[in-house]
């Protein structure tokens, strides 16, 4: 039996270039600090429902308690330094549950539109805001209509406005936020870049080197 079900799909922005710069066994530290983020953020009724990689998914029955689970998920990564951004999408509908499984074209939208959002944002569907009751305690901002693969008709998409972002620097190379620039490398010549460790700025040094000789 379907029933309906909000549902949240995040990942992390920057994945593939940690794990390519740091390794497998950095990655696998990192994730099992996601981990750790995403279940102290699980407001009441909330539950993590798997993790794939670095994509977690998350289901409720209140778009309310999911909401601030978004917003708690934003603002706990966000502060972590040497981590990666998160993004994701929120969606709200009828799901099938069987075997501990989810089926249905809203996990679908869900996981379409978490793919559309930027680093550090969450993106959602009208659907889920017009699920909520408390539509006065977010602001979003229209990201227009959007077509999505294998879905007959464009959804139009918000973004969840978090009020006073942290502001952070980001690693170029691995794309890790750079909370603590005391213990970051600087640039020496270029403002307002950091690295999150000597092999990151020699990287970021020679492919910079290989440009200007092309």
């Amino acid at each position: 039996m379907e029933e309906n079900i909000a549902i949240l799909i995040a990942d992390l922005s920057g994945y593939t270039a940690l794990t390519e710069t740091h390794g497998a066994a950095s990655a696998a530290d990192l994730i099992d600090k996601y981990t750790e983020i995403v279940n102290r953020c699980l407001a009441a009724g909330c539950h993590l429902h798997s993790r794939t990689g670095d994509e977690v998914v998350i289901i409720s029955g209140s778009v309310d308690h999911l909401i601030a689970t978004a917003i708690m998920l934003l603002q706990n990564t966000s502060v972590e330094n040497n981590f990666l951004q998160v993004h994701g999408g929120l969606h709200y509908g009828k799901i099938l549950k069987r075997n501990e499984n989810y089926f249905g074209t809203t996990i679908n939208l869900a996981s379409r539109i978490a793919s559309k959002a930027n680093p550090g944002t969450f993106w959602c569907s009208m659907d889920y805001i017009n699920a909520l009751e408390n539509k006065s305690g977010f602001t979003f901002h229209p990201r227009g209509k959007h077509s999505f693969k294998n879905l007959s008709e464009e959804n139009e998409i918000f973004e969840l406005v978090i009020s006073d972002p942290k502001s952070f620097h980001i690693d170029p190379v691995c794309r890790m936020l750079i909370n603590e620039k005391e213990n970051a490398i600087p640039h020496p010549e270029e403002q307002n870049i950091f690295f999150c460790s000597q092999h990151c700025f020699d990287i970021y040094t020679k492919n910079k080197a290989q440009l200007n000789e092309q």
